[in-house]
This record gives structure tokens, C-alpha cells and sequence, in this order.
């Protein structure tokens, strides 16, 4: 059945508000998608995946070297010093001690001089990671390719980790690109750096989503690995405050509520038994912490609209504005 464009429409904008920040930038090689109803499909794709609790990818900025002593350590560190192999931005894959002299001499001397010791990050750390049981040759066929996109101009290396339980890619990049450009990842560049990893596995035909955590229903925050090791070995001089970050999550889970509302009521609303099914699985995925003061009014919308009268095409069933504004409503006052 053909999907119907006023529902394709809401999807997309509240899909969109959902799934992606509002300051992503898309550097993917594949072209945009242009009509609603393409766009519409990929909203649907992303909802299926997340109300099912796909695998999540994991893209982690694990620290950096501002110096060529600390970069250097952390070669021998994701080479086992030197016993597994690396690969860099060329394709070129060593192993063994005398690679990784070769390839530190080469950050070293190519384009900025890095002392052994600086005062700036000269070098940012990666981890992507998948849970137990992906395939590691997958997980490193879509780790080259997303480097490939996100870090293009930019020195990098890479080893595979499969010895440990969830396999894994570390990734260590210079700083300074072959143009002079710093690399300075945000919260933003994180996120899609984790869509971009997601795409490429499922490429690979591995099920893989970038979903964040709010629209997943899910408070945890944990802190950097870095601010951990800095913790525990009393290195760690400012706390950081919570209260802005705290104030900040409690905005998005309240947007994703909002968002995932107008989905569910939409697909409860069409004509279409797929989309009626998937409205039924998002009021079942909301049985959680974040999105739980809703549950409620999403199985209402559910129940209406499945046992709704038949309509005419042009009549549209409306929630509430209660409904649609859970943050003035009284289940978000209790």
C-alpha cells in the first residue's frame, strides 16, 4: 500500500527532531535523500530498529597524546608493541617494532613538528566498538570506511582488537590535518560519527543503530574514560558540574517524548497494518524509565486509533493539546 504523504510528513519532522541534533552535518559520500517519502522510509527504518533495541555502535574519544612520547606509547599500546597488525590512512598494513618507529618518525617530521612533550593535543585516541558476537573483520571493514569519510585528510592508524569480549577498533589520529585544520570533535561530530560507523556495518550486513540515548529511554551518563583514570590515579583537579548536564538531558527526554508521541498517534492513524503494528511496538517500547510517564497516553493514542471507525482520507484523528505537550501536561507536573 501506498504510504500516505501526511503521515510521511509528520514522521519526518518529528522522526528528524528524534534522531538526529539539529546541528548535524552530513559528510557521507552517499547523496541525500530529497523526497519525503524516501526520507519517510528511513525514519521508519530507524524507529523498527530502535523499538526492537538493535545493537548500538559505540564511538568513544578514549584521549590524545600532546606530545610524541605519549603518542608513541599508545602505538605500542594498540599494537601489543608491535605483535598486531596497523594499518594507516594509506592502507598500508606492518607489523612489528620497526613499523612503529617508522610510522612515529613520519608523525613526528610530516607537516608540524611534534615535540616530545607539548602543551596541545597533537593526537586524538578512538575506540568503535561492537557487542559481543559481531564478526571482528566486519567490525574493521566498516571502521576503515568510516575513517575514510570522517577523518580524510588526517593521519591516522588503526588495530583490531577481537581477544577481548566485544570486538573492537582503536584508532589513533593526528591532530593537525594535511592541510594545516585542527581536528576538535564536539558532541555533535560524536554523534555522527557513530551514524556514520552504523551505516557502514549495516553495509556489511550487520545489524547495527546510533540511536541516543534519549530517544532510547535511557538516563545513564557516564562519565569519560579519561576523567575515570584521571579520578582513580588523582589526577583530576576541576570537578565537573552537573547541573547544566542534568538540566540539558531532562530538555531532550522531554523532547523525545513529545516526538515519539506524534509518531506513534500518526502511525496508530494509517490506513497501512505495517504502520499500525509499529505504532503498537513503540506504546510496548515505552514501558521505560525516560519515556515511562507517557506510556498511558501512547497506548490511548494506540487503542483509539486502532478501533477507530473507518474514516474518510481526508479526515484526520488530532491528539489532544495535552497530548502533545507532555511538559505543561499533568503527568510531567507530578
Amino acid at each position: 500500500m501506498t504510504s500516505d504523504p501526511s503521515i510521511d510528513g509528520v514522521l519526518v519532522e518529528w522522526g528528524e527532531r528524534l534522531f538526529y541534533p539539529k546541528t548535524r552535518i552530513v559528510k557521507s559520500q552517499t547523496p541525500r535523500l530529497r523526497s519525503v517519502g524516501e526520507r519517510a522510509a528511513t525514519i521508519r527504518s530507524r524507529i523498527e530498529a530502535t523499538v526492537r533495541r538493535a545493537p548500538q555502535v559505540m564511538v568513544k574519544v578514549t584521549g590524545g597524546g600532546r606530545g610524541m612520547l605519549a603518542i608513541a606509547a599508545h602505538f605500542r599500546y594498540i599494537s601489543k608493541n608491535g605483535r598486531l597488525p596497523i594499518e594507516d590512512d594509506r592502507g598500508v598494513v606492518e607489523q612489528g617494532r620497526d613499523a612503529l618507529k617508522e610510522i612515529e618518525r613520519q608523525w613526528r617530521f610530516g607537516g608540524a613538528h611534534i615535540d616530545d612533550v607539548g602543551h596541545r593535543r597533537e593526537a586524538f585516541n578512538i575506540m568503535l566498538s561492537m557487542p559481543r558476537g559481531t564478526d571482528p573483520l566486519v567490525v574493521l571493514r566498516a571502521a576503515r570506511e568510516f575513517a575514510k569519510i570522517e577523518l580524510t585528510d588526517h593521519r591516522y592508524v588503526m588495530v583490531l582488537h577481537d581477544h577481548q569480549a566485544n570486538p573492537h577498533v582503536h584508532l589513533s589520529v593526528k591532530a593537525e590535518s594535511k592541510h594545516g585544520l585542527r581536528l576538535n570533535p564536539r558532541k555533535a561530530d560524536l554523534h555522527r560519527w557513530r551514524e556514520t560507523f552504523a551505516e557502514k556495518l549495516q553495509e556489511q550486513g550487520i545489524d547495527a543503530e546510533a540511536s541516543r540515548q534519549a530517544a532510547r529511554g535511557v538516563y545513564r551518563s557516564q562519565e569519560p574514560l579519561w576523567r575515570v583514570k584521571a579520578m582513580e590515579e588523582g589526577r583530576l583537579r576541576v570537578l565537573r558540574p552537573k547541573a547544566k548536564a542534568e538540566t540539558s538531558a531532562k530538555v531532550s527526554r522531554d523532547e523525545a517524548r513529545e516526538a515519539w508521541r506524534w509518531i506513534a498517534f500518526s502511525l496508530a492513524n494509517s490506513e497501512s497494518r505495517s504502520d499500525r503494528s509499529l505504532a503498537k511496538q513503540i506504546a510496548d517500547f515505552a514501558r521505560q524509565p525516560a519515556l515511562g510517564p507517557q506510556i498511558a497516553a501512547l497506548q490511548k493514542d494506540v487503542q483509539r486509533a486502532s478501533t477507530r471507525p473507518k474514516i474518510e482520507p481526508h479526515v484526520r484523528l488530532e491528539p489532544s493539546r495535552s497530548e502533545i505537550e507532555p511538559r505543561r501536561g499533568p503527568e510531567m507536573q507530578r
